[in-house]
């Protein structure tokens, strides 16, 4: 795992970074556990535009995850570890003693071979999965549930890492990766470790072909539009005059709070995430 670069042999290539994929065991996926994926274009069912910037992109088969880790119980070996399309973290490919194939979110340190397993007498060690109850306070965890059962919810995409801090009552305080502290139900699941491909957010895309291969489309700039486009459109030059910066539909971008007052989930929230992180 690491990162590529290139020979400037045109003026774009001298900024592209690529993942070396030196961590891939294998490069072809299991068939039993491909769906199709469509792509919607940023349109809901009623083919109206909801998500902008959304549209074209290469081809993908869909992974199916194990998110829940509910084979309590059953050692699996690890197989392989793959590459995933849908996400930013490697995906690992498990055997379990019964026969069964399953995808797993891959942790830092997982290799071919290593045998995990989920369960309350799991052991503590990268890659299984316990209930928060059975995890020692100090331990970093990952693919975190929000209702028991539900399947993990929280901390899944790359070098993404959680911590216990502390446990009170039925509820323990859970460190999340933007620095907010959260109390989350004692029966919930989670998966000991960080999870893998840690240089992702050192990747530098460096041109504009590598966005359309990812299915994002061009992003237009609000002072470029005309007034009837949007707030900051119109006027002369670049000059937005006094707006502060708002959305297209005149929300502000900067300091506005966007979550509801109401939302049940507020009274689980220890400490906030630190101010001027997203």
């Amino acid at each position: 795992m690491g990162i590529k670069i290139y020979t400037p042999y045109t003026p774009s290539r001298r900024f592209i970074t690529t993942d070396d994929f030196s961590d891939i065991t294998k490069s072809t996926p299991e068939k039993s556990l491909l769906v199709p994926l469509k792509k919607t274009g940023g349109r809901n069912n009623r083919g109206r535009l909801t998500v902008r910037h959304h549209g074209g992109g290469h081809k993908q088969m869909y992974r199916i995850i194990d998110f829940k880790r509910n084979k309590t119980g059953i050692t699996a070996d690890v197989l392989s570890i793959e590459y995933d399309p849908n996400r930013s973290s490697r995906i690992a490919l498990v055997k379990y003693s019964d026969g069964e194939k399953r995808y797993i979110l891959c942790p830092v340190g997982l290799k071919v071979g290593d045998k995990v397993s989920s369960g309350e007498n799991a052991e503590i060690k990268i890659g299984n999965a316990l209930p928060l109850n059975n995890i020692p306070v100090g331990t970093e965890i990952h693919n975190i549930e929000l209702v028991p059962g539900q399947g993990g919810k929280f901390a899944r995409s790359a070098g993404c890492v959680c911590q216990i801090m502390a446990k009170e009552g039925d509820f323990t305080a859970v460190r999340m990766p933007s620095g907010e502290i959260r109390r989350i139900s004692l029966k919930c699941y989670a998966t000991i470790g960080q999870i893998s491909n840690l240089d992702h957010s050192n990747i530098t895309l460096g041109n504009a072909g590598r966005s359309r291969h990812l299915g994002i489309r061009p992003t237009v700039r609000g002072t470029a539009m005309n007034a009837v486009d949007h707030p900051h459109g119109g006027g002369r030059g670049k000059s937005k005059g006094n707006k502060n910066p708002v959305s297209p539909w005149n929300q502000p971008a900067k300091g506005y709070k966007t979550r509801s007052r109401k939302k049940w989930t507020s009274m689980y929230i220890i400490n906030r995430r630190p101010k001027g992180v997203r």
